[in-house]
């Protein structure tokens, strides 16, 4: 027997509770793996809470991402002793995920532990990290460079926008951090490689079709009025990576960016990323990111304390990752 996050639903109310399950209960796969650490994403804390439409099936264990060992494997690919990590593939939504003590997943899911990062480290990077580092690449890929001009980080405190804030700087870019709580969350920001703070209440407010040019690149984590404002500020010729919608899925914006601007905007997703991309883009972390990251940013928490979390994590209450000791 071992502990698992349980999800149910009762009368369209999402309930979660620490239950001991064996390994029976688990869902097919060719992987059996002993969970060292899950992590707590935005996505996690609302399929947690209810409040966003992430989980279809109930009982359901959450957690899309996991670090651990492997115990028994089916696959060639995998041996019993073998470190692993799992970010995506609907893991945590459509089949049990990582806030349990055991998982059985798809071998194809799995990425080998690059050397240089243990199971703690990997779920201190997490899906957040991952995709920030998508975003990133998105921006190299498009051609955008250090003396281009400043990139923009938005929703920089988060765990998407804090590691894409610590690549760009680590790859020597003039990083712009956007975040609702400035006072509380500069001094962070500038110790991970910003060089100037911006409250995000300056993007609240709606955007004219065009508006001075200043940013060569951008992460954008927040979508929406806010995602449309960066677009109107984007210098010639640049691009945005836009993987996030924390302020919600619209976007209020119009062509003119495009057409006169030349802007490229490019969608990140991690869910379904291709294995080799998955492996270039952890090995590229683990060269990139400083040991100040590991450093700092890190809440690690109990399986029983993740709801409390969740719920904070929704609010906006949570300040770089959550990583969950199971």
């Amino acid at each position: 027997m071992f502990n698992a996050l349980i999800l149910n639903q009762e009368e369209k109310r999402t309930l979660a509770s620490v239950e001991q399950i064996d390994e029976a209960q688990l869902p097919e796969g060719d992987v059996l793996i002993d969970v060292d650490y899950s992590s707590l994403n935005y996505k996690d804390g609302l399929a947690i809470t209810g409040k966003g439409k992430i989980i279809r099936n109930f009982p359901m264990v959450p957690g899309i991402d996991l670090a651990g060992t492997v115990v028994s494997s089916q696959d060639e690919r995998y041996q019993a002793g073998d470190k692993v990590v799992l970010t995506g593939w609907g893991v945590g939504e459509n089949h049990w995920g990582g806030m349990a003590q055991r998982a059985r997943l798809k071998a194809d899911w799995l990425v080998p532990l690059p050397a240089g990062l243990d199971s703690k480290k990997a779920m201190m990077v997490g899906t957040a990290g991952f995709t920030g580092m998508l975003c990133v690449q998105a921006l190299l890929d498009a051609g955008v460079k250090p003396e281009d001009g400043e990139v923009l980080v938005t929703g920089a405190s988060g765990g998407v926008g804090s590691v894409a804030v610590t690549l760009l700087a680590q790859l020597g870019y003039k990083v712009a951090a956007v975040t609702g709580r400035a006072e509380q969350n500069g001094p962070l920001l500038e110790k991970l490689g910003a060089s100037r703070i911006i409250d995000r209440a300056e993007f609240e407010q709606p955007a004219r079709p065009l508006e001075k040019q200043i940013w060569a690149g951008a992460v954008d984590t927040v979508g929406s009025k806010v995602l449309a404002k960066v677009l109107s500020q984007m210098d010639y010729n640049s691009a945005v990576a836009a993987c996030g919608l924390a302020g919600g899925f619209d976007l209020p914006t119009t062509v003119m960016p495009f057409i006169l601007r030349n802007v490229r905007l490019q969608g990140v997703d991690s869910v379904s990323c291709p294995t080799e991309k998955r492996i270039a883009a952890w090995q590229k972390l683990v060269e990139l990111l400083p040991d100040s990251y590991f450093e700092q940013a890190c809440t690690e928490i109990e399986l029983a304390e993740a709801p409390k979390y969740a719920e904070d994590i929704t609010n906006g209450q949570v300040t770089g990752r959550v990583v969950i000791k199971l």
